[in-house]
């Protein structure tokens, strides 16, 4: 069964009747623009192709080592959009001069006998990255952008090359030190990428185009697992994993999008500290994260106990995991809810899938055991709603739902002891990273009752994010 979403487009036309290929219209609002299903960032919800706008040009001579193939044309295109934003819009919110980095290299990290870059030798380091020592940007047009065009689209170069270009603004501004943090310069490097894609995105650019549904769905999905090898002081080229959780990263990229350049120049920690808000600092630890389990029956039982004891139903809903469909016919896709019988339905090996360990060495986004347990939860949040007597087929429903899921997720950060006298599932490092990815690319736990979700995962993961500082009453306000 796929997975809608709300086709904000025909609701003027819903009287009339929209095409049969066309998603079913349900009606929603949101309280606030930053909420509305129907907008990013300020601009309207847009869906189409994604790339460059025409034929590529040539590779100039200004790209040292370029095989003069289609990455390299598909990248010095980003590279020449990234500059001419910059031009125009440098001076406007940061101090200093815009002046375009010196050298571009391209190189294959596939080959023994490639060339050193930025003083370091980059055979089978397929990345890319901005060499500050040199003033250099580079990158590996035989593995690692390839691969990140095919699993996220042709933005994504643009992407990568956007935030490698915020680390060269960084220096222009002076913004950083030698003694600023990894984790600073890496957000605000996102947070410049933000900046620009959100030109692309209302049309400023003459050579990109970026559609702010799927195809913005996409580049945050590559700024998740696209991690550049961080350029030091010390060390040219250094391999570091401090560039944040998926949800400081896409807190960052959207603080640009939605901000401007200027609100990038001053993240420190004191600001990442106050977006990460009271959330327990086990969540944000990569470096001990918690062994994913296998989502058998019990688990789930204990999960629907854990939620139980979260929202306190007058009457909890139920768990199958035999039910084939609803009693109206809808389906697990892998998980449903049934409002006639107050029941969550699981396809328990669907779930699994869903929910097994994904291998990020290969640029996979983050997946496990929280991917299915924050969609079970998701349709446990949908009999809440049903207690309360709202609407579960709209665009708020939807976004209400990932509200309330974020409500679960945080309390399940910390020690729960459950009435049965055992002890609730706990989240930690990397578990949130697994539900807000799944949030991106499946939508699964913003969808409403009949598995809708809005097309924007920028909005799905701002509501999931209300609910992670928020609390149950808090999410009804919000989304009514």
């Amino acid at each position: 069964m796929s997975r809608k979403v709300f086709a904000l487009t025909c609701l003027m036309l819903a009287l009339a009747g929209c095409a049969d290929s066309t998603p079913t219209v349900v009606a929603g609002h949101a309280v606030s623009m930053l909420y509305d299903p129907g907008r990013v960032g300020g601009l309207p919800v847009s869906e189409g192709p994604s790339g460059p706008r025409g034929d590529l040009p040539p590779v100039t001579p200004r790209v040292a080592g370029s095989d003069g193939g289609e990455i390299d044309r598909l990248s010095l295109l980003a590279i020449d959009d990234v500059e001419e934003f910059w031009t125009q819009h440098y001076a406007q919110s940061l101090r200093g001069t815009f002046k375009p980095v010196s050298a571009l290299v391209s190189y294959a990290s596939t080959d023994p006998n490639t060339p050193q870059v930025c003083g370091a030798d980059v055979y089978q380091l397929p990345n890319a990255m901005y060499c500050r020592r040199m003033d250099t940007m580079a990158w590996d047009r035989a593995k690692f952008m390839p691969t990140a065009r095919k699993y996220f689209g042709d933005m994504a170069i643009n992407g990568t090359l956007a935030h490698e270009y915020g680390h060269a603004l960084q220096n222009m501004a002076d913004i950083v030190s030698p003694l600023t943090r990894t984790l600073v310069r890496e957000q605000q490097a996102d947070c410049f990428a933000g900046v620009y894609l959100q030109w692309v995105a209302s049309g400023g650019s003459s050579r990109n185009r970026l559609s702010t549904g799927d195809g913005l769905n996409h580049v945050l999905a590559g700024l998740i697992v696209i991690r550049d090898p961080v350029s030091t002081f010390d060390n040219p080229i250094s391999i570091s994993d401090e560039h944040g959780t998926a949800l400081d990263r896409i807190g960052a990229f959207q603080t640009g999008f939605d901000g401007g350049a200027e609100m990038c120049a001053e993240i420190d920690m004191g600001e990442i500290r106050k977006r990460r808000g009271n959330l327990p600092r086990s969540l944000f630890d990569s470096e001990n994260p918690q062994s994913d389990i296998t989502l058998d029956e019990p688990v789930l039982a204990t999960l629907m106990e854990q939620l139980g004891q979260i929202f306190n139903p007058a009457n909890p809903p139920s768990l199958s995991t035999s039910a084939a469909r609803c009693a109206n016919g809808r389906q697990p896709d892998p998980v449903a809810y049934c409002p006639e019988s107050n029941t969550v339905i699981v396809d328990l090996p669907e779930l699994q899938a869903m929910s097994a360990p994904s291998d990020q060495s290969t640029l996979a986004l983050p997946q496990g055991d929280n991917t299915g347990l924050s969609a079970v939860t998701s349709r446990y949040a949908l009999g809440v709603e049903r207690e309360r007597g709202v609407r579960l087929d709209s665009a708020s429903a939807a976004l209400r739902t990932a509200c309330l899921t974020g409500v679960a997720q945080r309390r399940m950060a910390e020690p729960m002891t459950l009435p049965s006298g055992g002890d609730g599932l706990m989240l930690a490092g990397g578990d949130l990273d697994e539900a807000v990815t799944g949030l991106l690319m499946n939508g699964v736990v913003a969808s409403d009752v009949n598995a809708d979700t809005v097309p924007a995962g920028f909005t799905r993961i701002l509501a999931f994010r209300s609910g992670l500082h928020g609390d149950i009453d808090g999410c009804f306000g919000r989304f009514p």
